[in-house]
Order: structure tokens, then sequence, then C-alpha cells
């Protein structure tokens, strides 16, 4: 249990990082950190509810949606009364 850095084996840790990377590069460094920790959470959680997410079909979608299904309609009787003449 005695495995972890205590108070000035962190400072020593936090030298050493700064010193290899350079001071510009941390702000990078903890962006990209952060994002693969929330990646890995996010996948965690991907696999214990998969096919459970279901997204909500927004009133802009569903218009598109039957505009689109008009459309095809139209299009077909269109088709039709140019076969028919």
């Amino acid at each position: 249990m005695g495995f972890l850095p205590k108070g000035f084996e962190w400072i020593v840790i936090l030298v050493v990082v700064l010193v290899i990377f350079g001071p510009k590069n941390l702000p990078k460094l903890g962006k990209s950190l952060g994002a693969t920790v929330k990646n890995l959470r996010e996948g965690m959680q991907g696999e214990d509810e998969a096919g459970e997410t279901v997204e909500e079909e927004s009133d802009e979608d569903r218009e598109i949606r039957e505009l689109e299904a008009k459309l095809a309609e139209a299009k077909k009787k269109k088709e039709e009364s140019e076969d028919a003449e």
C-alpha cells in the first residue's frame, strides 16, 4: 500500500515532467490525458449500456423526414403520369 508517492516525491515527479515536456507542452499533455480518461470512461459505460441509448427525433428531423416522403411521393406520381402519356 505504500507505493503511492507522497509530498516531496510529487514535487520531484512534477519537476521531471516539466523538464522533459517543457512548460509550453504541459497544457496539451493535460488536455490529451483528460480526453483519454474521458474516452476510457465512456467506452467502459458503453459496454454496459450497449443498445440502450436511443436519441429522440427532433422537430426539425421529423419535418425533414415528412418533406422527403412527400417529395418521393410527388416524384412517383410525376413518373406515373409521364409513363401513362
